[in-house]
């Protein structure tokens, strides 16, 4: 039998890949970033939801965050039917969240951990409070395979002012101490280059991936669909620097392909961009 709820999947095993991150309701970021990042990749996703936004391309205009118990529970509940090949961590909230979940990874002996530092929004709004930096770095860095921090990110968790690329090497070189395997600090930020230059590293050497800047304010949920397709390429058996490759090219269609979607805002990209002009390799 064929199609939907055939057998097509019989005799390969199926991928997945878990996001633990807020909810937004306008669909560009978060959970839904995610979720629709590991299908464009042929991963499915699983989720635990940590909090509630009430937000679209304008702001967040509300968080409504879960308990750590509520967290503890889904976690639970994944584990103990399906488990997991990644998990890519998200906006996570405050400090008991983060400390159950990294509790819950090492519990679960849980690998191909992706940690996306998630403090503050498109727009602006906090999303991390401040008192939970240090249980992030404490708790949840040294269980990271790989974390993806834009440039004022690696400037919270490091102390260090970040202008050049050899600052950013450093903070690099910093977060890689405080336990990360590896580290990507990503360039978006850096709006004075021409070009949109991620740095790698792996705790021996760096590596630059660079692409030309698309001028365009519907960059909203790139952080969190970058990550998420770092952790479907690790969930299907990739190298770190094949994934983060992969999901550079993958958030750079979805940017260029925009949907123009929303009003005056941070408006979301484009998740099946990619999938369009590439074919995505199977697993």
């Amino acid at each position: 039998m064929n199609g939907i709820g055939g057998s097509g999947a019989a005799g390969r095993a199926v991928r997945k890949a878990l996001t633990i991150a807020g909810s937004d309701s306008g669909g560009g970021a978060g959970i839904q970033a995610d979720l629709k990042t590991f299908h464009e990749f042929g991963v499915f996703g699983l989720s635990a939801v940590t909090a509630v936004t009430a937000q679209n391309t304008l702001g967040v205009r509300e968080v409504f965050p879960l308990t750590a118990e509520a967290v503890a529970r889904q976690l639970d509940a994944v584990a103990e039917d399906m488990g997991t090949d990644a998990v890519k961590t998200g906006m996570l909230h405050d400090a008991d969240i983060i400390g159950v979940v990294a509790e819950r990874i090492r519990r679960y002996n849980w690998r191909n951990v992706v940690v996306d530092p998630v403090m503050v929004a498109k727009g602006g709004a906090p999303l991390l409070q401040e008192t939970a930096i240090a249980a992030l770095k404490r708790e949840l860095l040294p269980l990271a395979l790989v974390v993806t921090p834009n440039i004022p990110e690696a400037e919270a968790l490091t102390g260090l002012s970040i202008r050049d690329m050899e600052d950013r090497k450093r903070a690099a070189v910093r977060l890689a101490e405080l336990g990360a395997q590896h580290v990507v600090v990503k360039g978006g930020h850096d709006e004075a280059s021409g070009e949109a230059v991620d740095l790698l590293y792996d705790g021996r050497a760096f590596t630059l991936f660079s692409a030309p800047r698309v001028a365009t304010r519907n960059t909203h949920g790139t952080g969190c669909t970058f990550a998420a397709a770092v952790a479907a390429g690790l969930a299907k058996g990739r190298g770190v620097a094949e994934a983060v490759r992969t999901a550079k090219a993958f958030v750079r269609c979805a940017i260029e392909d925009g949907l123009d979607l929303g009003h005056r805002g941070h408006g979301p990209t484009n998740h099946w961009s990619y999938r369009r002009r590439h074919r995505v390799p199977e697993a």
